[in-house]
């Protein structure tokens, strides 16, 4: 009598298991899983486990040519060009460029006590004075 109902129930059984497979698969999982890292004291994936060697490899400093041909230092601005091919930049006469760019300041920039207090230019600087000054102050506290 059991036997007649375990032979009904066994293709009943099979269909569940492998629709329960396919739920498990399929659909997506909120179950939460524990994280561990390999190294003691590690927070997780933050540096003090194992590193992949293809990304600590330092990489080669190309050493590029100095040149020193005085007719090409002369003549063009050399390492203008960024492209594999092609020359650089030639040098126009002073007659080509714009007015402007010969009284651009190429010193040092003048003191706060040069500028003028009604200026924007003034009021940048001081701002920035302060929050200097302000952020040492911060880093001086003891915590």
């Amino acid at each position: 009598m059991y036997s007649g109902m375990l032979q009904q129930l066994l293709p009943l059984r099979s269909m569940l298991t492998t629709q329960l497979a396919n739920f498990h698969t399929k659909g997506a999982c909120y179950a939460a899983a524990k994280k561990t890292t390999t190294a003691a004291g590690g927070v997780m994936g933050l540096g003090k486990g194992k590193k992949k060697a293809g990304k600590l490899t330092a990489m080669e400093k190309k050493e590029m040519p100095v040149e020193t041909d005085p007719h090409k230092l002369v003549n063009y601005v050399c390492g203008s060009n960024i492209y594999t091919t092609g020359e650089d930049v030639k040098i126009k006469p002073d007659s080509e460029y714009p007015e402007w760019l010969w009284s651009l300041n190429t010193g040092a920039a003048p003191r706060i006590e040069d500028l003028d207090p009604e200026t924007k230019q003034y009021w940048i600087r001081v701002r920035a004075a302060g929050m200097r000054r302000n952020n040492k102050l911060r880093s001086l506290r003891k915590f």
